[in-house]
């Protein structure tokens, strides 16, 4: 495939060595257009010889063979790390005073930007404003990180890790089959992403919600020693407590079996079993405006639960267990929930495509009756333990509304913007 890695001037420029390199390992074609304000923090040998290509920075080179388009028009992908603030404000004013601009206009190719600057640039309203004008035009976003900045400063606008952008741009690219494409219509649900793509608004937009949050993994005893459960480590529960708070959200948050620990400033609650779970959530749910159930809730649990430890020697070679459904949580709160409560569930599935996904999706969807589902695919090595993760968000009818991948905590993100939308039983294009 062809892809263009646009560089722009800030300091996190020196990364995007790494993701050049990233996809010229994966064996693709990269073409790179630095900024002039690009060149001051990263030299043009460097990209060249890594990139493997000559590297693009003057509109004016090319004339006759119209490089200003034809760069566009060629790609299959458009990837910009890092994207400045400046850079954001003049996407997403449609600005092409130099080469990348001219080629993000003339590309239909999907275009992942990357987005790094400081904190108080990216939580300014006119940034704010930009990134969130530009994912509902169907940009996607990786990003920005919380972590160490320039100087002293720590917070979100770092730069994500050059492997973790590759993984989004390459995950972006099997997504839309290498086609060309408005960089977030998905034809086959007649719906179109106007999702944030991983856009932490920086601002806090989220003051005084109540959100209830569950996460983990729940356990049934089998006997006082050993359980039946599930691998889930809670990390994306506790990345969209921390992506709630600091948008400025009050959160309660209902942990099952964390490998991490919830983030200071949540109202923790820990439980073991799914009745426990159920439990609990639904004696909170009234005092909340949004709850997200991230927990993974074991589909069964032993009929009976033996009092003292079970011995081989009694059982032989063979054990046979009688197990009993669970209740169905996601669905009983969703069929208690008010009106104006918001009800996002999530559905962890070992599909084995894209469309497999989605078909198993949009059933769940309609029978749990959430205002939203989160669709993730989860095997030995991907969605449970992970770093990263890739999700659809579905409505209830089973549109598409968002699609992020990226950091757990950047994926968070993603999922809050929905808050910012109203639910959507038939959006725009639907069919």
């Amino acid at each position: 495939m062809n892809i263009v890695v646009g560089i722009t001037g800030g300091i996190a420029a020196y990364k995007a060595v790494g993701v050049v390199r990233g996809f010229v390992l994966a064996g693709h074609s990269v073409q790179v257009i630095a900024t002039e304000h690009a060149l001051r923090f990263v030299g043009k040998p460097t990209l060249e010889a890594i990139s493997r290509n000559t590297v693009h920075t003057d509109l004016y080179e090319g004339v006759a063979e119209v490089r200003h388009v034809a760069l566009g028009q060629a790609a299959d992908l458009v990837v910009i790390a890092p994207t400045t603030a400046n850079t954001l404000a003049k996407l997403a004013a449609g600005l092409a005073d130099d080469l990348l601009g001219n080629t993000v206009l003339a590309t239909t190719a999907p275009i992942l930007l990357a987005p790094a600057m400081h904190t108080e640039m990216w939580r300014n309203a006119a940034t704010v404003a930009n990134a969130a004008l530009l994912a509902l035009r169907g940009y996607r976003f990786i990003g920005p990180a919380t972590g160490q900045l320039t100087g002293t400063d720590v917070g979100p606008g770092r730069m994500s890790e050059p492997d973790e952008i590759v993984t989004a741009g390459l995950a972006l690219l099997a997504e839309v089959g290498g086609a060309s494409g408005a960089g977030g219509v998905d034809s086959g649900a007649g719906g179109v992403d106007s999702g944030a793509g991983g856009v932490d608004s920086g601002a806090e937009d989220l003051a005084g919600l109540r959100i209830l949050i569950s996460a983990g993994g729940t356990r049934e005893p089998l006997d006082p020693v050993r359980f039946l459960g599930n691998r889930s480590s809670g990390k994306q529960g506790a990345a969209l407590a921390e992506a709630a708070l600091s948008r400025g959200a009050r959160v309660t948050f209902v942990g099952a079996h964390l490998e991490v620990e919830p983030p200071r400033g949540t109202e923790v609650h820990a439980v073991e079993t799914a009745e426990q779970l159920r439990a609990e959530m639904l004696a909170l749910l009234g005092e909340a405006d949004v709850v997200i159930m991230a927990a993974a809730v074991a589909d069964y649990r032993p009929r009976e639960v033996s009092p003292g430890k079970i011995k081989k020697e009694k059982t032989g070679d063979i054990l046979t267990l009688e197990l009993v459904k669970n209740p169905d949580i996601l669905a009983e709160l969703a069929a208690n929930s008010a009106p104006n409560q918001t009800v996002i569930g999530f559905a962890a599935e070992t599909a084995g495509t894209r469309d497999e996904l989605l078909e198993l999706g949009r059933s769940k969807a309609a029978r749990k009756r959430a205002t939203y589902l989160v669709v993730n695919r989860v095997g030995f090595t991907e969605g449970f333990a992970t770093d990263s993760n890739t999700v659809i968000v579905l409505d209830t009818a089973g549109h598409i509304v968002i699609e992020a991948t990226g950091s757990k905590l950047s994926v968070a993100h993603s999922i809050l913007n929905v808050l910012a939308q109203p639910a959507r039983s038939n959006p725009p294009g639907a069919q």
